[in-house]
């Protein structure tokens, strides 16, 4: 076995120290690569200089600039069809959007708003029957989602924290674009009149917000207030899970800023 002495070693690291790749020192030393390197990185590490993938910044942990429409947007999309969770042999946690394959412009949208919140982090997508998962890991989910808890969200409170609040209240419009887009749709409704002693069949646009949370549907129809857009709640089978906007003056509203799934 070879032993190298101080000195040889010293050589490399100051060689390596330079820029000197380490094929080139090892080359030139005529010492194995693989020792180069091991010495490099133990070098490196002595230094506070020590290689390896960067820890993702946080806006929340480290004041990091956040694409707050985007964030917006993704809360929505969280509220309604998102989840978080860490595997025991995991790391760090994961969240999961569900987009339906009919819709993959949505899809294409939810990565997007994703990669522009955590911009540091992978995002993949699964696919499952009918649908496909948008996914990221990160390990600042529980700080940029913190009403994540155990249990599904219909029974638990869901508040917003302050901040989050803030960013609502200056991109509204992308909140409620990120909720119809996870739990609501655009629809045609139809129905009759008599015109000139004639009944005729009359059809209209409707957009629908349908979720069993009190308090998700309340945080969509606070932020329809704010935006001015008049709103009702459509009762089924008597669950109030449905809210409707379907006055003329608001669907064209709603058209302009959120628009139907696609």
């Amino acid at each position: 076995m070879n032993f190298h002495g101080t000195e040889v070693r010293q050589r490399a690291l100051t060689l390596l120290r330079n820029g000197t790749k380490n094929a080139d020192v090892a080359r030139t030393l005529d010492i194995p690569l693989g020792t180069i390197s091991y010495w490099k990185h133990e070098d490196r590490a002595k230094r506070g200089e020590c290689p390896g993938r960067p820890i993702p910044s946080c806006p929340r942990c480290d004041g990091r600039a956040l694409d707050t429409a985007a964030y917006a947007y993704l809360l929505g999309l969280y509220l309604g069809d998102g989840h978080i969770i860490q595997y025991s042999g995991h790391r760090v946690p994961s969240l999961m959007i569900t987009c339906d394959n009919a819709w993959p412009g949505l899809k294409d949208d939810c990565e997007r708003a994703i990669r522009a919140v955590l911009p540091d982090n992978s995002v993949c997508r699964v696919r499952k029957t009918g649908c496909q998962n948008i996914k990221v890991y990160s390990q600042h989910l529980w700080c940029m989602f913190p009403q994540h808890g155990p249990g599904k969200k219909h029974e638990r409170a869901i508040t917003l924290e302050p901040w989050q609040q803030e960013i609502v209240d200056a991109h509204p419009w992308d909140f409620v674009r990120g909720l119809i887009h996870s739990d609501g749709c655009r629809t045609t409704n139809w129905t009759t009149r008599l015109v000139g002693g004639e009944r005729k069949r009359y059809e209209y646009p409707r957009y629908f917000f349908t979720n069993v949370s009190d308090d998700i549907r309340e945080l969509f129809t606070r932020t329809l207030d704010a935006l001015g857009v008049g709103w009702t709640h459509c009762t089924r089978h008597g669950n109030p899970y449905n809210i409707s906007v379907a006055r003329k003056a608001d669907v064209a509203l709603m058209d302009v800023h959120v628009g139907p799934k696609h």
